[in-house]
């Protein structure tokens, strides 16, 4: 999909949010990560309209690893939407934007000491626990700071999601979380329910991501109520909170279509008045849309600068960015769309791979794609790109990251400012040992 203020004028030319991506390459140069601040609206709003039709309403959280910045998590703040966390760093740079903690929930399978004791103090609204030694270290932080750890236990329940093996997380032998078919789940709901500065809240799970189809969602929901009724029969309790995770996919070629999130909800709601028993309130419904909020907020913006045709007639166009700033086709040989800035009606195509500046044999952004007849200097825009691309990006051969621009009713808005060499160095020890010191 395109951002939802894609325009193109009478020249061909491209622009979101009132802006021509002319304009921005000239003014930021490229690569260049641009975002459509009514697209990210948009789609929070589509969750928050959809959850509140819930009782009790259900809240979203918006999963920052999809992508997160100061600026971005005050923009959530503004529209009062959850963030889902899952490091020290992305709590900081939340509470740095001054995010309200209490609409915060720390995820992530591996947490330090430091990291649960920080979101401790930072009073984050639920933790969520992976793992037995994790629960033992969050009583023992709780306990040594004095408070009450409000936690969520991360459930496998089983549910196989089709989409790319490296995303998928509800399978029995997922790294992630506490099995339904090993009793594991079970010894760690007990020992939760037992500790003194530990509050459990409620179960938690995720199945995967980029999910296209509804049942998956569904099941989850069903499978976590299930398995809370059994709880309350046995040890009286019974949760406040299911949060039945993310993964709503989106569509990145013509041929996906995202799941109906009415139809998912509609269905958890008969869920939560049909098996919450008598006299109990039915659990608070959370979900984290990441994904489906910000991939098709975003396009990336790559200038031309080789063309070359190899023996047997394959045509290549290389671009000034690659795998530094778009890994998931190399890393799961995820799809993209693009156009030609100028060229977007252009009847006479070519078909063409489109490779990266980086040196690796496997840094192709898009293979086999039909564009019209590409030129050196010509403005390339890859659609889909505001999830999990400048989240990911990375310093390899010592590139620089490129910026992230926000564009809204006409203006831009500088939210990441591009690196530069300089910042390359910055954590580097410059110290040169004398030939003797090596020995």
């Amino acid at each position: 999909m395109k951002p939802d203020t894609f325009a193109v004028d009478q020249h061909q030319q491209i622009s979101i949010g009132g802006v021509t991506l002319a304009h921005l390459a000239k003014k930021y140069g490229t690569p260049l990560y641009v975002l459509d601040y009514e697209t990210i609206v948009h789609r929070i709003r589509d969750y928050q309209d959809a959850l509140n039709e819930l009782n009790p309403a259900g809240q979203a959280f918006y999963a920052g690893k999809a992508f997160l910045c100061q600026a971005m998590a005050g923009l959530l703040e503004q529209q009062h939407i959850g963030l889902d966390v899952v490091s020290g760093g992305e709590l900081y740079t939340a509470l740095q934007a001054g995010f309200n903690p209490d609409r915060i929930m720390f995820h992530g399978n591996v947490k330090t000491r430091e990291e649960i004791a920080y979101a401790l103090n930072a009073k984050v609204g639920h933790i969520v626990c992976d793992s037995m030694d994790e629960l033992e270290r969050i009583e023992e932080e709780a306990a040594r700071l004095g408070c009450l750890a409000p936690v969520l236990l991360r459930i496998t329940p089983g549910i196989e999601a089709h989409t790319h093996e490296f995303i998928r997380t509800g399978q029995f032998d997922s790294k992630f979380g506490f099995g339904l078919g090993d009793g594991l789940a079970d010894r760690a709901v007990e020992r939760a329910l037992d500790l003194k500065h530990v509050m459990l809240k409620g179960f938690h799970a995720h199945i995967g991501s980029q999910i296209l189809e509804e049942d998956p969602f569904i099941l989850n929901a069903e499978s976590l109520l299930r398995y809370s009724l059994g709880w309350n029969q046995r040890r009286g309790w019974w949760p406040e909170v299911l949060n039945i995770g993310g993964g709503f996919g989106v569509r990145y070629q013509p041929g996906d279509h995202p799941p109906r999130l009415t139809t998912v909800v509609s269905a958890i709601n008969e869920l939560l008045h049909g098996l919450t028993p008598q006299g109990l309130i039915a659990p608070r419904t959370f979900m984290e849309p990441g994904r489906s909020i910000i991939a098709e907020a975003g396009v990336t913006l790559y200038r031309v600068l080789v063309k070359k045709e190899v023996p047997g007639g394959k045509r290549y166009v290389a671009v000034d960015g690659g795998m530094g700033d778009n890994i998931r086709p190399a890393l799961y040989q995820a799809e993209y769309r693009a156009v030609i800035d100028g060229k977007v009606d252009q009847a006479d195509m070519e078909t063409v791979t489109v490779a990266g500046r980086y040196c690796e044999t496997g840094d192709v952004l898009m293979k086999d794609i039909a564009l019209p007849v590409v030129a050196v200097e010509d403005l390339l825009v890859v659609f889909d790109t505001g999830a999990y691309n400048y989240s990911m990006a990375s310093n390899y051969n010592r590139v620089p990251r490129p910026a992230v621009v926000l564009v809204h009713q006409g203006q831009d808005y500088l939210w990441v400012a591009r690196e530069s060499y300089q910042d390359l160095t910055r954590a580097d020890n410059p110290y040169v040992m004398t030939a003797d010191e090596y020995r």
